[in-house]
């Protein structure tokens, strides 16, 4: 049919590069030794013509026959043509080029394999690096933690503790026992849990830590940047609390030592603030005093202390 291309049948293209690439250098080969011959031929040629013949007898260059620069001429012709078939082909053909190819190829897939590995390496030095200096800081903050820091806290079942920095219940007996645990002591807060407070708590060592660095609080109320710098500045304390609020909760229950929990047996969905679920693989409970709801309290609560194990 018009219009197609021939094809061997049973070839496959690379296999036609190969045979189009030997018919090629074959016809190299020839040309080469044809102009061998050529040149045999036309040298003694010229070398008759002017002894035989006496053409050009009188035409000398630099005192010799012509002919002899004409030989010369012809064979650097056919040395070069020498060279491209068998030396130039063979050092800078299609197939040194692609031996070239491979080097290089071979060289920056090794250059890469390398980067790879000093990428690796840097990553495991900083990821010691980064485990090396957390263990540090919580060897620190462990040096200065006093001998038994607590959690203080009131949760629902649900972990609820609060909606718009406020109490969500009012419980008579658990403001006793809070009044009665931190009194004498260090209390640790976040901002928004002091400034819940109508003024500070008597007869307490408030630390109230906020981000803001020109905070204004009443005389006598320790000022910090940092959880870290509550601890330190309660160091003298025996046990200092821990009073909320949940992000305060949240950072410090891996570094207290006792939980005081009042558990208040409800749910309740309107709260905006959690306490964070109390892990029982690391928390042993050693006490628990239960209170049902009366006169004075709305919901049934108990009394747990856990301590870590």
């Amino acid at each position: 049919m018009f219009g197609k291309k021939k094809t061997t049948p049973g070839i496959d293209q690379e296999q036609l590069a190969l045979i189009k690439a030997a018919e090629k250098r074959i016809k190299q080969k020839k040309r080469l030794y044809v102009h061998f011959v050529l040149f045999l031929i036309g040298a003694v040629f010229l070398i008759l013509a002017n002894t035989l013949l006496g053409i050009g007898k009188d035409f000398k260059i630099a005192g010799l026959e012509w002919f002899v620069f004409a030989i010369g001429f012809w064979l650097i012709l056919f040395i070069y043509h020498f060279i491209t078939v068998f030396i130039t082909h063979k050092f800078m053909g299609k197939e040194w080029e692609d031996q070239q190819r491979e080097v290089l190829v071979s060289k920056q897939q090794k250059r890469i394999e390398q980067l790879k590995q000093d990428y690796l390496k840097e990553e495991k030095e900083i990821a010691k690096s980064q485990a090396y200096n957390e263990t540090l800081d919580s060897q620190e903050i462990s040096e200065k933690k006093t001998a038994e820091l607590t959690i203080i806290v009131a949760a629902g079942e649900n972990n609820a503790i609060g909606k718009d920095n406020d109490l969500i219940w009012h419980l008579s007996d658990d403001l006793k026992r809070f009044k009665s645990l931190t009194n004498g002591h260090h209390i640790i807060m976040g901002r928004k849990t002091f400034e819940s407070f109508p003024k500070p708590l008597p007869n307490r060592i408030h630390i109230v830590i906020t981000r803001q660095s020109n905070y204004k609080a009443p005389e006598g109320v320790i000022v910090v940047n940092s959880l870290e710098d509550a601890i330190d500045a309660s160091k003298n304390d025996k046990q200092p609390f821990i009073i909320g609020g949940g992000e305060i909760y949240k950072q410090s229950i891996p570094l207290v030592d006792k939980i005081e929990l009042t558990r208040v047996h409800s749910n309740f969905e309107n709260a905006d603030t959690y306490f964070p679920e109390i892990d029982t693989s690391q928390w042993r409970e050693v006490s628990r005093t239960t209170h049902d709801a009366d006169d004075k309290h709305a919901h049934a609560f108990s009394f747990i202390t856990y301590l870590k194990k």
